[in-house]
């Protein structure tokens, strides 16, 4: 792509989140012409050196997607990727293409199975892929004694709103403070996420990192491996969820009882840690753009090492001066 015309711009959104904000840098590294995008007009990504800077309302908003064709419009991107799972659903009615702009979306049935705890958790059951044991409020009496619980909204990402509990008394109480519960089993174990592309026949290759530190769901210290097991559990959610484009795969790997691999959620979009699939050899983002061109995935190009860690820590971004605070000369006491 050449980063003089829409070919080479690249509109990135939710570039206040790790996943957008990093492969918004990733563009710029590979010499694209970025419009990072976010509802947040403090995002940090919007502070990217080589990156157009525009806000837009949250995907909630009924003028969500009229403002990012009109950045679209204005900006003349030749591509878009989301990286808010909230925006898909908004995206899927937009008319990206009446403006120039191509996209890889995932379907209709894929982001409700994605976005909705409860139906992701019956598309897992009904395929036979291992997920933990999961609850609606109004079932809480079914829920066996001696369960470790976990109390989490049902359409949340990020960790938000998430409680630990050992009761069904306690989860009653958390369901009247958590919006729009699920109850889960809580498992044990070592945390691994899949980074995945799929493409337009449905095959799929699949990077595997352990999350070694996790804070406010984001893995700060991962690790790639090999796992044949993971590795079959992460392949046959995908094809549950008929998953296509960029996506990632979250669950435990127990060591224990009859399912030693247990698959907890996938967001239809690229990880938060995405860049340690990279630096262990995998062209995620590279065969992604070569897809949203009309190339075919090269799945060689995304084989990878295991034993390489990533490790994520905060960074200052910038450092300006408000319009509304002008600089004083100090005060010698």
């Amino acid at each position: 792509m050449s980063a003089t015309t829409g070919e080479g711009r690249v509109l990135v959104t939710g570039v206040g989140g790790a996943p957008g904000l990093d492969l918004a840098r990733a563009l710029v590294r590979r010499g694209l012409s970025v419009i990072a995008v976010d509802a947040d007009p403090m995002a940090p990504g919007l502070h990217l050196a080589g990156t157009v800077p525009r806000t837009v309302p949250l995907a909630c908003h009924p003028g969500f997607a009229s403002a990012l064709l009109t950045v679209c419009a204005q900006e003349r991107p030749g591509f878009l990727v989301s990286t808010v799972e909230a925006e898909l659903g908004p995206l899927l009615d937009a008319d990206l293409a009446g403006v120039g702009v191509r996209t890889w979306l995932p379907s209709r049935a894929t982001v409700h199975a994605c976005g909705d705890k409860a139906a992701f958790h019956h598309v897992l059951t009904v395929a036979g892929v291992p997920t933990p044991r999961t609850w609606v409020p109004e079932d809480i009496d079914h829920i066996p004694d001696g369960v470790s619980l976990v109390v989490k909204p049902r359409h949340g990402q990020g960790a938000r709103h998430v409680a630990y509990c050992h009761t069904r008394r306690q989860a009653r109480v958390l369901c009247e403070l958590v919006p729009a519960p699920i109850v889960q089993e809580r498992l044990d174990g070592q945390e691994f996420t899949a980074d995945c592309l799929v493409d337009h026949r449905g095959t799929a290759s699949v990077i595997l990192r352990r999350r070694l530190l996790v804070r406010n769901g984001l893995a700060m210290v991962a690790e790639t491996f090999h796992d044949a097991r993971v590795e079959d559990a992460v392949r046959a959610t995908l094809a549950a969820v008929g998953a296509e484009g960029l996506g990632c795969v979250q669950g435990f790997l127990t060591g224990t009882g009859p399912h030693p691999v247990m698959v907890t959620e996938m967001n239809a979009r690229i990880a938060g840690a995405f860049p340690v699939s990279e630096a262990a050899g995998a062209d995620l983002v590279g065969q992604f753009l070569a897809a949203l061109t009309g190339a075919d995935v090269d799945h060689n190009r995304l084989t990878y090492r295991d034993g390489v860690r990533l490790t994520k820590y905060v960074e200052t971004l910038a450092v300006t001066q408000t319009p509304s605070a002008p600089a004083r000369q100090g005060v010698r006491a």
